[in-house]
């Protein structure tokens, strides 16, 4: 016999035997299977508990917000690797993921951090007055700004003055009675984020979902998470389309001709 010490490791997420399998205690089959919706069922495993029914909606709709935002970076990157690789499907969804960091969707994370700290601060100190929540928004913006950082979850080139998906998470939040702290912070955030930089910078849907972290009392270390989980589908919907309706080659070529104008060059030949 080996005198090697045992593997020291442990997991309580998922378990099988012959005839079942069992996820935190639940019955996959019986349990989860036909019973819950994909969010709730995510839910689950990110707190090993059951989301009431306010938690499931609003986990649901920050999920449902970030899945689809067009032709972006993330996306070109998902068909240019599948013009590449087409056998891949996986490696074309992961090129895309790749780029969910602090410019895209990775805000998340962010923001879900400064809030959540934010508020505990205030709840701590047992002063949530509307000159308490500026100042600590006023404290976070100085933050960022001495480390000469973007404030994340604020700001966007287009959505102006309010980022629609953020101001309906928000409404949601607030029907189904989650406190107003957080949101009273991120929106106190994105005033003087506003007012030291000179130019509107809205709350965006990236600082709503870290603010729906906050509510939900996630792991804001894991927030990113949520938009990996949103673009995963996201993703998989433009490789649906690219294989439909391609236009991955076009970028490719036209981006080629474009960087090689100036040699006097055709690069790609009309036939």
């Amino acid at each position: 016999m080996s005198d090697a010490p045992a593997l020291d490791v442990r997991s309580d997420i998922c378990w099988s035997d012959a005839t079942s399998i069992t996820v935190l205690g639940r019955d996959l089959c019986t349990d989860i299977i036909g019973e819950l919706d994909f969010g709730s069922f995510a839910f689950l495993l990110l707190t090993e508990r059951m989301p009431s029914a306010a938690e499931g909606t609003l986990f649901n709709a920050a999920l449902v917000s970030l899945v689809e935002h067009g032709i972006t970076p993330n996306a070109m990157a998902t068909r240019l690797t599948h013009l590449g690789a087409p056998e891949s499907l996986q490696s074309a969804v992961a090129a895309g993921l790749l780029g969910l960091g602090s410019r895209f969707v990775g805000t998340i994370e962010g923001a879900a951090q400064f809030v959540t700290e934010g508020a505990g601060r205030l709840t701590a100190a047992g002063d949530d007055s509307d000159a308490a929540v500026r100042a600590e928004a006023e404290r976070i913006v100085a933050g960022f700004r001495e480390r000469r950082e973007h404030v994340p979850g604020i700001g966007h080139p287009i959505h102006d003055p309010v980022d629609p998906r953020a101001e309906r998470l928000f409404e949601i939040a607030e029907s189904e009675g989650f406190p107003t702290l957080p949101i009273r912070l991120v929106r106190a955030v994105a005033a003087a984020g506003s007012e030291a930089s000179g130019r509107a910078l809205p709350v965006n849907v990236t600082g709503a979902i870290g603010t729906v972290v906050a509510l939900l009392d996630l792991d804001w270390r894991i927030a990113r998470g949520l938009g990996v989980i949103s673009r995963t589908v996201g993703l998989v919907g433009h490789l649906r389309e690219e294989l439909a309706q391609p236009m991955a080659t076009t970028l490719w070529r036209t981006t080629d001709a474009a960087a090689t104008r100036h040699l006097g060059i055709e690069a790609w030949p009309a036939r």
